[in-house]
């Protein structure tokens, strides 16, 4: 059932290490609940819960053959995109349209178990940029036809073809890396998401100075600085064991996710501003939906993928 023979034995330490801070993560929540049960701990108890699931469903998928690793990325890109079609209005004439739409998810996947770079990297951002407009004409319907095309390709760019690349990494030549593509692919989720949480809990701690107090007023100054030094050191210590990179490269990478990662996660915070929406979803308790979720990764995906292309592939 599990592939271990096919995973490096550093990206298995790299789950195992994952599990481990799990641990003692939920330990510390479960002291805090006991010392302080006057306090409201109910919201990080639901975020440990689902971090949990994530994590291990996640795990699971990275154990098993390479091609189900793949797919299962493609069922969090279509959630991803399924729940920003449910957030955002169409026109009723769209709804033929989306049938395109969410048949280039299979396709684009597809592209990527069989490694076909050219096909991947042009599918969305031209062949769909290009279809899917022309589907609109011909159902002629000129009413919102611009927001229409827009948001719906804006939507598959985010949803799909970034999140894509993610899954890209388990293709590229596993002898170039020490823990092969899923040691890539850990690299990348867990410093994406790890810096989320630095930031969040730098925050909490110190945040005194909004940054951008008009989209998202809880995110301070002093969370990104604290959350995009610890990603950068962090970036340090684990890429030898699951990357190529070399000490300076790392550093670069590091800063860049922990950048990127905050860019994502507001960009996709506009959205639900505009929709006057706090969550964009319900799927996972304490986070809210899979945009919640995925949000830093639509930026630090794509990303992190060309760098790493760029320098070693």
């Amino acid at each position: 059932m599990f592939n271990f023979a096919a995973i490096a034995p550093n990206a298995l330490y790299a789950l195992i290490g994952v599990f481990l801070i799990l641990i003692s993560a939920s330990i510390i929540v479960f002291v805090l609940t006991q010392l302080k049960p006057q306090k409201d701990y109910e919201e990080l108890v639901l975020r440990m819960k689902s971090w949990w699931v994530m994590v291990t469903v996640f795990a699971f998928a990275i154990l098993l053959h390479r091609d189900v690793s793949i797919w299962f990325l493609a069922l969090v890109s279509f959630l991803a995109l399924k729940e920003y079609l449910s957030l955002i209005s169409t026109r009723r004439a769209d709804r033929r349209v989306m049938f395109w739409a969410y048949l280039a998810i299979p396709l684009q996947y597809y592209w990527i178990t069989i490694a076909w770079y050219g096909m991947f990297i042009v599918f969305i951002p031209v062949y769909l940029f290009l279809f899917l407009p022309l589907r609109m004409v011909l159902i002629g319907q000129t009413d919102g036809f611009l927001k229409a095309a827009g948001t719906l390709h804006w939507g598959l760019m985010m949803t799909v073809f970034s999140l894509s690349h993610a899954a890209y990494l388990l293709v590229l030549p596993a002898e170039v890396s020490p823990a092969g593509g899923a040691g890539l692919i850990l690299y990348l989720v867990f410093l994406t998401q790890f810096n989320d949480v630095a930031q969040y809990v730098w925050g909490k701690l110190f945040g005194k100075h909004p940054v951008i107090p008009k989209i998202s007023p809880n995110k301070t100054l002093e969370g990104l600085l604290g959350g995009v030094t610890t990603t950068v050191i962090l970036s340090w210590l684990i890429a030898p064991w699951l990357t190529p990179l070399q000490s300076f490269e790392s550093l670069w990478i590091g800063f860049m996710i922990g950048i990127f990662g905050f860019i994502g996660d507001v960009t996709v915070s506009s959205v639900k501003r505009d929709l006057n929406i706090k969550d964009s979803g319900q799927m996972l308790p304490g986070h809210g939906g899979i945009l919640d979720r995925v949000d830093s990764l639509t930026y630090t995906a794509p990303l992190f993928f060309h760098a790493l292309h760029y320098l070693y592939y």
